[in-house]
């Protein structure tokens, strides 16, 4: 027995011996050009390592806590180059580039792949340039800041891998390389669904009041935090559901086809119940909804469509269960046998399972309907709803506090020199989108002192049309909101915002279209770098005044002129407003570098917007090189959403 503790021993001492680098540096990277090379990682304390790489070299003492970081001077692009770490061990690396990195962070719209786009598997099967590479940094959420990112590779794009790309990033990097002729590194650290509040560091939130104090509460541990969230969610329930205890519960007669939930709370449907009073739940959420049926639509099959349901539901229509699923953004229908349905009272009930993120039934009103002989009955409206049990997770997910996103995945990256960063975000940020102009100013400051970079380039996408046209509302749309928070983040040097509410989806928060998106980056990274000579930014509004019953829009012209995207189509999109502050649609006529305003229903017109809905793809005025105008809004009173801050 005495043999097994000397073989630990032994065991241990190999693993301490080991020279390692950190995560990030691997295999077919990329490292940032022209700009002193940081490397570093951990090896046996007390010694001193060699760190050589295309002739330049440089030495590092390992840290009594196992840790050593070396500089090497800058190199020009070029490659591939091998590098080599020497100490009590050895560690090559092969198949080195030295080019431009560009950081990509935010979530789903950024995040979503190459292969899943309307021109994925042309792309994937088309010829690619070995010289692109991309690091996909797996998600980890943390409560304190770590010191590596989870392992990940760099991957080459080759027809067999390029199609898991970020794909705005691959289009960004291809048109990089077709004007500079240098390797790209992509490092993807988005996450779907992710707030922005998540990928700020503790020192930025802290700055925050808003976020201050949910950061001073996180424990210190990430074991620790499910007990933190619980402590923080059981009240919120509570008041949500009085009297209706959580703990200890029998669902099992949940599924009745009898009143039993008349003490129970609603939620609308659809709509998820995040902004109904469940914030940041996650778990089992019971929805029934009794329904009122003539003998005529109570006959014969039917067809039970409960539009999208986030993430799982089981379904059971008068005590029968019907089926279940999973899939968020999958078209729930089910099919009723004949007999099922009743003249008088229905009982629908759903059993809804929420892994993460939005929870709850989704998607369009039109799409939340019972198909019976005699016609279709609509199920949108009040359902009601009760929590059976809640998902404690053994540690934290992005969303569960500000700054877990950025300690897991952004702070492990702090030293590496980096190009500039793309940013596509902003979605999970519309219920609160007047706070977010301040904390994306915040973010984009704070990732440029994390970086040691004050000018460091930072290119958003303000964010693309979604959601039904008939629930556009010029006075108050979150989506329209929001974008306005990110266009104030322009007031920052070294900024550029690509404006896509012309290539949005009705139905779909992920437009497939992916292309415009990285090409229009591109064009404002070029222009940046000095690679193109006009901005990729679209008109730009630089006056406006009212004449009586018109009211007038000036513009920069510099990019050529104003016109329609399609050459004959009335110019749409504008509303105007008199003192009663009420919008109206207006009529809209081109001038030159002037959009001249007006409309019968307001004789004396004294602000305009332009765009300024959830889902802006019919507004049609372009630049001469293309680009949309960016919605824009002349006036200065409160937003709707002006007083809703993080956590409430």
């Amino acid at each position: 027995m005495k043999a097994l503790p000397l073989m630990l021993a032994l065991l241990a001492a190999a693993a301490q011996a080991e020279v390692r680098l950190s995560e990030v540096f691997g295999e077919h990277m990329v490292l940032q050009r022209d700009r002193p090379l940081n490397l570093w990682g951990q090896a046996t304390p007390g010694q001193t390592l060699t760190v050589d790489l295309a002739g330049r070299k440089a030495t590092a003492r390992v840290g009594t806590d196992g840790r050593w970081r070396a500089q090497l001077a800058a190199l020009p692009a070029g490659g591939p180059h091998r590098l080599v770490v020497t100490g009590d061990k050895t560690v090559v690396l092969n198949d080195i580039l030295i080019g431009d990195v560009w950081l990509l962070g935010g979530q789903s719209n950024m995040e979503w792949v190459l292969a899943d786009t309307d021109t994925g598997p042309q792309e994937v099967a088309s010829p690619q340039n070995a010289q692109l590479r991309h690091l996909r940094v797996p998600h980890r959420a943390s409560v304190k800041v770590e010191t590596d990112i989870a392992p990940a590779s760099w991957v080459v794009a080759e027809p067999g891998s390029v199609g898991g790309f970020s794909a705005v990033g691959y289009h960004f990097a291809k048109q990089m390389q077709a004007v500079q002729g240098v390797p790209i590194g992509l490092i993807n650290t988005a996450w779907g669904g992710s707030m922005l509040e998540t990928w700020m560091s503790r020192e930025a939130a802290l700055r925050d009041p808003d976020l201050a104090p949910f950061v001073n509460k996180l424990p210190a541990e990430n074991a620790s935090f499910g007990a933190v969230l619980a402590q923080r969610m059981l009240p919120r329930i509570a008041a949500w559901q009085p009297g209706l205890p959580l703990d200890g519960v029998d669902a099992s007669g949940w599924s009745a086809a009898a009143d039993i939930d008349g003490k129970w709370p609603t939620l609308k449907a659809p709509g998820n119940w995040e902004g109904q009073g469940l914030y940041d739940v996650d778990g089992v959420v019971w929805m029934r909804k009794r329904v009122e049926l003539t003998a005529a639509q109570a006959a014969g099959a039917a067809t039970l469509h409960l539009a999208k349901v986030d993430d799982c539901d089981e379904v059971w229509v008068n005590g029968q269960k019907i089926g279940g699923q999973c899939g968020w953004e999958l078209p729930r229908r089910y099919t009723l046998p004949a007999g099922l349905l009743k003249a008088g009272a229905n009982w629908i009930a759903v059993r809804v399972t929420d892994n993460a993120g939005g929870g709850g039934i989704h998607g369009e009103a039109a799409d939340l309907r019972l198909d019976t002989a005699a016609g279709a009955v609509s199920l949108a409206g009040t359902w009601r709803a009760r929590v059976e049990k809640i998902a404690m997770p053994a540690g934290p997910v992005a969303n569960d506090a500000p700054t877990l996103g950025h300690n897991g995945l952004v702070a492990p990256l702090q030293g590496l020199s980096v190009k500039g960063v793309l940013w596509y975000q902003g979605e999970e940020n519309a219920g609160r989108a007047a706070a977010y102009a301040d904390g994306f100013k915040r973010l984009i400051q704070d990732w440029r002192a994390q970086f040691a970079d004050p000018k460091l380039p930072f290119f958003f996408v303000q964010l693309a049309s979604w959601l039904p046209m008939a629930d556009n509302r010029p006075d108050g749309n979150g989506w329209a909101e929001l974008r306005a928070s990110q266009a104030a983040a322009l007031s920052l040097p070294h900024t550029g915002m690509a404006t896509a509410i012309d290539i949005g989806d009705t139905v779909d928060i992920h437009p497939r279209n992916k292309r415009t998106v990285g090409q229009r980056l591109a064009g404002l990274a070029m222009h940046e770098l000095g690679l193109r000579a006009a901005p990729a930014t679209g008109p730009r509004l630089v006056g406006h005044q009212a004449r009586g019953a018109e009211f007038e829009l000036r513009f920069d012209t510099t990019v050529g002129g104003l016109r329609t995207a399609r050459s004959g189509e009335p110019v749409r999109g504008f509303f105007v407003a008199g003192a009663d502050r009420r919008w109206q649609p207006a009529e809209a006529r081109l001038d030159g570098d002037r959009i001249v305003l007006r409309s019968a229903a307001v004789p004396a017109p004294v602000a305009a917007r332009y765009a300024w809905v959830n889902n802006a793809s019919e507004a049609n005025v372009v630049g001469g090189d293309g680009l949309p105008l960016p919605p824009l809004r002349t006036d200065d009173w409160p937003l709707e959403s002006a007083n809703r801050r993080y956590g409430r």
